[in-house]
């Protein structure tokens, strides 16, 4: 019952949330606009059609969620497929709305639903299969561990109530919408009569969503648009019960229970059990041709797993031991693969990684593990991590968040020598350990309304624009606003000029995330003004580095640039 009422509560986020918007328009036209009465008495419309629809997408998502990875895998088949298969159905059945001829044609394998007449008139089940296969709700915890437990095989009866109470939450915004939408068709007269034209909508707007699925445009309409749910999907996977649960960040699976023998930070080479696969990658940098790399292909070489995104202030002092490494040990038979699990919406973005990637200087693999399918397989919690494989493919060390390098460096020497005695190692790397070691630093800091903790003003900080003040006493470890601002839900911009930020901290080191264009102006300690060029995708920008210090930095933000964080070493 725990498991049915999470499942319910983070499907019904997901069916409210932006990810929901590139299907409504099928949804409303297919199972709303066309189960409207036509006003001609003939008796050929389905009032069940809203219903058969969503019914169709609940089945073939929860299907190609629970099995899909697995019958893929047993057949060979990239992971890819099943989300072809559907475009090119959605691209079937939107030129059948337009040729009712084809249309029959189509249906026909649908014949034994419980129906007198199987078209598309009457019935929306094979409308609601094909979307079904292409839908993908945004990554939630409890779609996360629904997803590793499709991809591993660990499906049992608690995961296929997981599964199907969330595709009820899901289902249950998108029946409204189209009941909704029928309800509207019902009420303008001038629709009632137009039913071959409500089709015609119908075919285009299936027809569009096959073409955008293609071009990626949802994927990018999702990223233009803020993510109103993600306070409500961060109170879900937060809360302790859900966790208990879920067991997030921990799913134990007879592929990574071993991981359990490591110790982090361990300063002598364990052992863990065979290294859990890479899965759910979206896209591939740094390949030939952006061909994925399997863990079984490396066997025989020693293999580093970083996983990192590349805003984070620790995985930014972390990326160039790893850098280091690879520049030293490649020769000698180390690979090294950075799995980037992203934090923000913006860091999903293959663009904004690939540039990240250059600006570290990483020439190795990257994986884009956008619905953390690989961090959840890994059981992994923190930005960064290392986990460090023998040429058995065996888990030998793991290392979370900062530091540990020098330890980590000398078991990726001795599994080197282990796999070839006759390997000539270079002489160890030297780059500078910029672990913060002041436990009393300030910590990360967030703009955006649905992350906001240390909020020092007197106006309420939520999403929409407003004027603010600052307050005549600040805390330390706060930020507060001046003038008039637009809160969104990962950063704020300007909604005019003048717009100051000040910032109360304790820390060595300081900086910002910003996107957009445009400039900053930052007062450091009541010090010079010093101007930024702010240009691009969002990254980070220095303000202040030295001794450990508590001080006041003010800047000054011109509008068109977006302010993420303050990140503090």
């Amino acid at each position: 019952m725990s498991l049915a009422i999470i499942g319910f509560l983070g499907g019904l986020i997901t069916g409210i949330s932006p990810c929901i918007l590139p299907v409504l328009p099928v949804i409303f036209l297919t199972g709303g606009a066309q189960s409207a009465r036509s006003g001609t008495g003939d008796g050929s419309v389905s009032r069940w059609r809203p219903y058969l629809v969503v019914l169709g997408l609940m089945t073939s998502f929860t299907l190609v969620t629970l099995l899909g990875s697995l019958a893929l895998g047993a057949l060979g088949l990239p992971q890819g497929v099943i989300r072809w298969v559907g475009i090119a159905l959605l691209a079937l059945i939107g030129l059948g709305l337009l040729v009712p001829a084809f249309e029959r044609l189509l249906e026909k394998p649908f014949t034994w639903l419980p129906q007198r007449e199987v078209s598309n008139r009457r019935n929306g089940f094979a409308v609601g299969l094909a979307l079904g296969t292409v839908f993908v709700p945004c990554a939630g915890p409890v779609l996360a561990a629904i997803i590793v437990a499709g991809s591993t095989g660990r499906i049992g009866p608690e995961t296929v109530v997981l599964t199907i109470a969330f595709a009820v939450g899901v289902a249950i915004p998108l029946l409204l919408f189209a009941l909704a939408g029928r309800g509207v068709i019902e009420r303008i007269r001038a629709f009632r009569r137009r039913e071959r034209g409500l089709r015609i909508a119908a075919g285009v707007a299936m027809l569009a969503l096959a073409v955008g699925l293609v071009l990626d445009v949802p994927a990018a309409l999702q990223r233009l648009v803020p993510d109103y749910t993600s306070t409500l999907q961060q109170q879900l996977a937060e809360d302790e019960g859900v966790q208990d649960a879920l067991d997030l960040g921990g799913i134990v699976t007879d592929e990574n229970r071993d991981l359990d023998q490591c110790t982090n930070g361990a300063d002598e080479l364990e052992s863990c059990g065979t290294a859990p696969s890479i899965r759910g990658i979206e896209q591939w940098l740094n390949t030939p041709g952006g061909a994925p790399v399997d863990l079984e292909s490396l066997r025989g070489e020693v293999v580093l797993i970083d996983f990192w995104a590349y805003s984070c202030i620790n995985c930014q002092r972390s990326i160039p031991h790893v850098v280091a490494w690879d520049a030293a040990y490649r020769d000698a038979g180390l690979r090294v693969i950075g799995v980037h699990s992203p934090e923000y919406a913006f860091e999903k973005d293959a663009a904004n990684v690939q540039a990240g990637a250059d600006a570290f200087g990483i020439s190795y693999p990257v994986a884009l593990d956008n619905d953390l399918a690989t961090w959840t397989n890994y059981r992994n919690r923190y930005w960064p991590a290392h986990y460090l494989i023998d040429a058995d493919g065996t888990v030998r060390h793991i290392s979370f968040g900062e530091g540990n390098y020098a330890a980590t460096e000398r078991m990726i020497r001795e599994l080197l020598v282990d796999a070839d005695p006759a390997v000539a190692l270079p002489d160890p790397t030297a780059v500078d350990d910029r672990t913060p070691v002041d436990p009393d630093r300030t910590p990360e800091t967030f703009l955006g309304w649905t992350k906001d903790v240390n909020y020092a003003g007197a106006t309420p900080y939520t999403g929409g624009t407003a004027r603010f003040a600052l307050p005549d006493e600040q805390p330390r470890d706060t930020f507060a606003l001046e003038g008039t601002w637009t809160i969104e839900t990962q950063f704020a911009t300007p909604a005019e000029a003048p717009a100051t930020i000040r910032l109360a901290y304790s820390a060595s080191e300081v900086r910002i995330v910003l996107a957009g264009e445009g400039s900053i102006t930052a007062r450091v300690d009541g010090g010079a003004p010093e101007e930024i060029a702010v240009s691009g995708t969002p990254r980070s920008y220095e303000l202040r580095s030295g001794d450990a210090a508590e001080g006041e930095i003010e800047v000054t933000v011109d509008p068109g640039v977006e302010v993420y964080s303050f990140t503090f070493g």
